[in-house]
């Protein structure tokens, strides 16, 4: 395989407000079959669509997400004006609800949910997944349930969902600790495999490695074994893996 299939990295975040509805969307109609979106929680227990701790990235508000009700997180305006200017004045934050909604009317498209750690050690874990596992279940042939917390990946075994853990590094305890999780995939970051030829971590898992930009990487990747490429610019390698650029 050279020509892997490209999962987008927080929707196509590279022209969108990441983790929102229009980049999910943006990221489908680019021609991506796999999305990828981030969840922590807020005070009250709602899962919701966010990377960070806090919104002062994307909204210029420092407090944590942790700390706010859903109604009171969802007055802040997330459309990163500082990097991507006005366009998304009207961009808020999206529920896992809304979000599970979304991938209804998307049946060719898998969703990968990462579930942050700051969400499971301000929640705990029983009590997230309590939170998260209904949503995800009615769709549970299109998701894959991921995370760098080991609890989180055991948790979605058991729960009869496809599974990922995303490997905080490239050690011996790493790879003995993925055998035992056993996930469907692991997830490294690009700077974080040893260099070619050396080969990948064998198992029944398949690979994803994030952030790709460029199909000649993305292409070498895939013959080492990698099955997805993870890109917040979708549209752009979607192009260049469809017409042959580098």
């Amino acid at each position: 395989m050279t020509r892997p299939d490209v999962l987008a990295h927080r929707g196509y975040a590279l022209r969108y407000p990441e983790n929102s509805l229009p980049a999910l969307e943006a990221a489908v109609l680019a021609g991506a079959r796999h999305v990828e979106f981030d969840v922590q929680a807020t005070a009250d227990g709602v899962p919701v669509l966010l990377h960070d701790p806090d919104l002062e990235r994307i909204g210029g508000d420092g407090r944590a997400i942790a700390a706010l009700s859903l109604r009171q997180a969802l007055r802040v305006p997330v459309g990163e004006a500082d990097r991507l200017g006005p366009a998304f004045a009207a961009v808020r934050l999206c529920t896992l609800a809304r979000a599970m909604a979304w991938l209804r009317r998307r049946p060719g498209v898998t969703a990968f949910c990462e579930i942050k750690s700051e969400a499971v050690t301000g929640q705990g874990l029983e009590p997230m997944m309590a939170a998260v596992l209904p949503l995800l279940r009615p769709l549970q042939a299109r998701l894959v349930l991921i995370s760098v917390v080991p609890g989180v990946v055991a948790a979605a075994r058991d729960a009869g969902l496809a599974s990922g853990w995303v490997i905080p590094g490239w050690t011996d305890a790493n790879r003995t600790l993925a055998a035992r999780l056993r996930p469907d995939w692991l997830l490294c970051n690009r700077r974080r495999l040893p260099p070619a030829p050396a080969p990948l971590w064998p198992g029944d898992w398949r690979w994803a490695v994030y952030e790709v930009r460029r199909a000649a990487e993305a292409r070498q990747l895939a013959r080492r074994g990698v099955g997805l490429v993870e890109t917040m610019a979708v549209a752009e390698l979607v192009a260049e893996l469809a017409h042959g650029r580098s």
